[in-house]
């Protein structure tokens, strides 16, 4: 493959998982202000509280998503691990989330309904940059090339060892 050949495969293969990441992230935005503006106006729980809830129920929400939508095909080895990094980023992008929210609301006093959903959404998108780098860096790493090579290899084989030793059917008349 030319230079730019692999610099082309490489955008693309970008733009897909910014795509896939974004449709998640999408859905998960409308998760966040649903559930925060539920919880808002249902419980009358501040409104920061309110946002931590919803972020809470949107990092659930996102986790499914990614690991079986967007980053379905990258490294499954150590679920454990990939869980505390997933829940350790995304502790700090609901701070920075909730952070814009309560500067908005306690900082300036800007605290309507118009305004904090404003604020609200300002700050997902502000993590969103955070979360986007950190779990593809960290979290969902993708496999080295040698490894998926080897794994398709190890495929190939055991599935060509179990046409080999499967029973050939004759038919007698």
């Amino acid at each position: 493959m030319s230079g730019r050949q692999t610099v082309q495969s490489r955008l693309g293969s970008l733009y897909r998982e910014v795509a896939k990441f974004g449709a998640v992230g999408g859905a998960g935005v409308l998760v966040n202000l649903g559930v925060f503006n539920l919880v808002r106006h249902s419980t009358g729980l501040q409104t920061v509280r309110a946002g931590i809830i919803a972020t809470a129920v949107s990092i659930l929400f996102n986790y499914i998503g990614f690991r079986y939508f967007t980053y379905r095909d990258r490294d499954r080895s150590s679920r454990s691990k990939e869980l505390g990094l997933f829940l350790g980023f995304s502790a700090v992008g609901l701070v920075i989330e909730n952070g814009v929210l309560y500067v908005a609301t306690y900082g300036f006093g800007w605290d309507s309904s118009l305004q904090s959903n404003i604020f609200k959404f300002a700050g997902i998108g502000v993590a969103t940059l955070f979360r986007f780098w950190s779990y593809r860096t960290w979290v969902f790493k993708a496999l080295p090339a040698r490894e998926v090579a080897e794994q398709a290899e190890s495929i190939l084989a055991s599935a060509e060892a179990d046409t080999d030793s499967a029973p050939h059917s004759r038919t007698t008349q």
